[in-house]
């Protein structure tokens, strides 16, 4: 699918990749709430944000918002909205397959469904990037470097602040010219800090995984592998594309590949030393750390307190998933670590509230008991239903609202007691600010998942994309 190259009348697109499997910031990240999502970074107002709505509000700030979409996977997708307007166009996989198939099927998405031409500039950008303004307002010339380079790929490289081998290294064939981006020679991938050395004297950049191209490129490699540019055609066969990173499969395969260096602060939040590095308190939630522990953080999203005493660079985490302590130097291997522990998160958010299991358990009988604490927001509500074999018992701790089931409406508020039978279909509207506790009594093992609460997820999937 050839395209040819044209100048200037372009507008940028911007794809926000973000998702992930949660195992980088366990226990507080999960498949339901990856590390984009954590509400740990601090504002300028004293209050906090997540990286996820950081980079929404730095793309606003630069004017960019307006051309951002959303790519997500459907677990992750009620978290989305619930930090984000509702009004951002997001791009629902329907399965995670890694960056390549995310890539491509948001290409499609914007070629078939926005009407986007082949000669269009779509910009990559990962949701868990941590950097200043300006690198934002370097996004907005990536469009250009595209357009007048005649390159497959332009890409941004960061100048390294010192040797990492944290980071992946894009090394150009030339010196400094008069143009604002080099030809890009080769990439090379996490280097010991000796060899980071080495790329640096060489004018090596760090590669920030932020790339741009023409949609006509993009589309021309899918159609030599067999897959259409047309959205629902792809979507359709989501499952039969490879399992790999758009860097393996598209960049590091280009013929012409240039990069636009930035001089500015970028990082990538990847790890529990990274995050904390960028955090402005050293406890979060219920918890003490003693006078002799130097450079150690605490954050804590259980009821209980936490105390940390005579442990230097240690971070604690704990949360309904478990419970981290770890070296801060040893806290990258925690993916590795738990890469095959399974368990259902334990906590929540949906666009309209949040929920979390206190207790689970199983009898000898059989029987099991389930118990979550659901808050749900002001003028929102949820749909649910009992399953064939499930009862639950409701207690409203705080706020008003409404309980409809079988066409009738029961106002509910706190210190009120409600009986579920099974095979039971209803709703609960929050008119305040409204919590509960919710006992769930399963008889007999039905195959359902007990942590699903909301049954109108798939519907509102399909009006997004």
């Amino acid at each position: 699918m050839a395209i040819p190259k044209i100048r200037g009348g372009m507008t940028l697109r911007i794809v926000l990749l973000s998702g992930g499997s949660g195992k980088r910031l366990w226990p507080l990240s999960n498949d339901i709430r990856s590390k984009i999502y954590l509400k740990l970074l601090p504002t300028g107002d004293g209050g906090t944000e997540s990286m996820l709505q950081r980079i929404w509000r730095q793309l606003n700030t630069a004017g960019l918002a307006g051309s951002v979409y959303m790519v997500t996977g459907k677990s992750q997708l009620d978290m989305l909205h619930s930090q984000l307007d509702r009004r951002v166009p997001v791009i629902v996989e329907p399965e995670r397959r890694d960056t390549f198939p995310a890539v491509a099927l948001a290409a499609a998405y914007l070629h078939s469904v926005c009407g986007a031409g082949l000669n269009e500039v779509v910009c990559v950008l990962p949701a868990d990037s941590y950097a200043d303004d300006g690198f934002f307002h370097t996004i907005q010339k990536l469009e250009n470097v595209v357009l007048t380079s005649g390159a497959d790929l332009a890409l941004i490289g960061v100048k390294p602040a010192c040797p990492s081998g944290q980071y992946g290294y894009i090394i150009p064939d030339e010196a400094e010219t008069d143009r604002n981006y080099l030809t890009v020679g080769r990439f090379a991938e996490k280097p010991d800090e000796t060899e980071a050395q080495s790329f640096i004297s060489r004018n090596a950049f760090w590669n920030c995984g932020v790339f741009a191209f023409q949609l006509g490129y993009l589309g021309g490699i899918l159609e030599e592998k067999g897959y259409p540019l047309q959205y629902d055609l792809l979507a359709k066969q989501y499952d039969r594309l490879p399992k790999i990173s758009f860097d393996y499969e598209v960049v590091e395969r280009a013929k012409s590949v240039v990069v636009l260096p930035y001089d500015g602060q970028w990082n990538d939040i990847g790890n529990w030393n990274t995050l904390t590095e960028k955090m402005n308190t050293h406890v979060v939630g219920k918890g003490i750390i003693s006078e002799d522990s130097h450079n150690t953080h605490l954050i804590n999203e259980l009821n209980i307190p936490v105390t940390v005493l005579g442990l230097s660079n240690v971070v604690v985490a704990s949360g309904p998933d478990g419970i981290l302590v770890a070296d801060k130097t040893a806290s990258p291997r925690v993916k590795q670590l738990m890469k095959d522990f399974e368990q259902r998160p334990m906590y929540e958010e949906r666009r309209w509230g949040s929920y979390r299991v206190l207790e689970y358990a199983k009898f000898s009988d059989g029987h099991e008991a389930l118990i979550k604490r659901i808050q749900v927001k002001a003028g929102h509500h949820f749909t649910d239903r009992t399953d064939a074999q499930q009862s639950e018992v409701w207690v409203f701790i705080k706020g008003e609202g409404e309980f409809l089931s079988n066409d009738r409406i029961m106002p509910v508020k706190a210190g009120d007691v409600l009986q579920i039978p099974a095979g039971v279909t209803y709703a609960v509207r929050a008119v305040s600010d409204l919590e509960s506790i919710e006992v769930q009594f399963v008889s007999e093992r039905t195959g359902n998942d007990m942590f699903r609460l909301c049954l109108t997820r798939e519907v509102s999937e399909k009006k997004n994309v």
